[in-house]
């Protein structure tokens, strides 16, 4: 989960310089980010012949498939979304976002107000000043209630991502930056860590990112051998479907501490185009090349040629969808990319398609969008048939599941885009998370939320 280019300059410059700017002043879309894929690059050049992929595999998914859910903490403010609003049942992991950093490896919550405070209506405050509320404390409680529902928090993302470079750099960042997250696993509940950096830009900080995944790693397993012996906590990375991203890194040695790849596969195309393209294509057009610029076929197929576990590979798909202006078409120019449900250009999937719009599907793609005459307005994103298509593609090449950002932008029902990947990837990922964290420095959460 769900930033960027696509801001105005004015908050980009806010968010990535000034450290007591939380996320109840940035009530965007702080993860989509700017170049996360790479607009000069080609499009891929595979040539499909229908949804199969790399390689067909059976993989045993000892637990069921996973079926990953961002949930950034900002929702609470403008979004009026809650944790107690994310559709748990047809979710298996929750990815709370986002944490900040230092240089020095400290890791800090980037608003303690939403995350620690925030006191909701069916909370009862004893006059205790050491417990846990905001909505951590209602995530845990959703823990308590779903026994198949892990936590992870995340670290990262486009805006505080800038300081990784730095605290990946030496043996005592690393060190300190890893301390941190499994202080924040015992004291706040969570399953594991999710770490989105926001992108390693050289081979140094390439070999450095693998470094501070397997210091992370030790320290988890080193936590769970006193507190909570037999349980694995787990350890995601957030990653970029765009090749100049991507193709920097060591993919082979991460896979070695990393369980979940949670692969960002959308902002394939937007306002930084000159023509109209798919937001997240599973493949690209070969009778419109200018509308398909990425695509997640080619994506994966390097992720697995590069040592990736197919497994451990979860098909992100949106939960928004990018707007064009003034347009023909797909492969078009166009003129502006108009308003949007909280940001310039970007319509929550539940706001779709506006009325006067015509929902159409590009069956060689595997991609959706719709089209107003009258406006001249395309909208691409994802509806209730793509993301079965894309369920039906990962689940024939051996992916572990699927990821949405984020968790505000869905709608309901049947047609819920989350609920639509939870029925069509049938056994869910049931792994007991763990509820006991007796070392918390919360008196509330260290004794298991009785009250509950």
């Amino acid at each position: 989960m769900m930033f960027i280019k696509f801001l105005s300059s004015f908050f980009l410059g806010l968010a990535v310089s000034t450290p007591w700017l939380t996320s109840s002043t940035i009530l965007t879309r702080q993860d989509i980010q700017q170049n996360r894929v790479n607009p000069s690059k080609p499009p891929g050049t595979h040539k499909p012949s229908n949804t199969t992929g790399p390689g067909n595999a059976t993989v045993k998914h000892d637990y069921g498939y996973k079926n990953f859910v961002y949930f950034a903490n900002w929702d609470i403010y403008q979004r009026s979304y809650n944790p107690q609003q994310i559709p748990v049942s047809e979710v298996t992991h929750v990815l709370y976002a986002f944490w900040n950093l230092s240089p020095n490896g400290s890791v800090y919550n980037s608003d303690t107000y939403a995350d620690l405070t925030k006191q909701f209506a069916t909370d009862k405050p004893d006059g205790n000043t050491n417990n846990l509320y905001g909505s951590l404390k209602q995530l845990y409680i959703l823990k308590k209630r779903n026994r198949h529902l892990k936590t992870l928090m995340t670290v990262g993302g486009w805006t505080y991502s800038t300081n990784f470079a730095a605290a990946a750099s030496t043996e005592s960042t690393r060190a300190k930056f890893a301390s941190d997250v499994v202080s924040f696993v015992r004291d706040l509940g969570f399953d594991g860590v999710d770490i989105d950096w926001e992108y390693p830009s050289d081979d140094t900080q390439a070999g450095n990112f693998v470094l501070l995944l397997a210091e992370v790693r030790q320290q988890l397993d080193k936590y769970a051998e006193t507190n909570a012996p037999g349980y694995h906590f787990l350890l995601t990375v957030a990653c970029s479907a765009g090749p100049v991203n991507y193709k920097k890194l060591h993919l082979a040695r991460m896979n070695e501490y990393v369980d979940n790849w949670n692969l960002m596969a959308y902002d394939y195309s937007g306002s930084w185009d000159k023509y109209v393209g798919h937001d997240a294509n599973l493949y690209p057009s070969s009778s419109n090349k200018l509308s398909t610029p990425f695509n997640t076929h080619d994506a994966i197929s390097d992720y697995l040629k590069a040592g990736v576990s197919a497994s451990k590979i979860v098909l992100g798909i949106p939960l928004y969808g990018r707007a064009f202006v003034g347009t023909a078409g797909l492969g078009q120019p166009f003129q502006s990319v108009g308003p949007g449900t909280t940001e310039n250009g970007i319509w929550d999937f539940k706001a779709l398609p506006k009325a006067g719009a015509v929902e159409k599907i590009d069956r060689e793609t595997i991609s959706s969008y719709s089209y107003d005459a009258s406006t001249q307005t395309l909208i691409s994103y994802d509806n209730v048939e793509i993301v079965k298509q894309k369920v039906k593609y990962l689940q024939s090449n051996g992916l572990g599941g699927a990821m949405f950002w984020e968790a505000s932008g869905d709608k309901s029902g049947s047609e819920s885009l989350i609920g639509s990947a939870a029925n069509a990837l049938g056994t869910l990922d049931t792994k007991e998370n763990l509820l006991l964290y007796p070392a918390s420095k919360y008196r509330n959460l260290a004794d298991g939320m009785p009250e509950e």
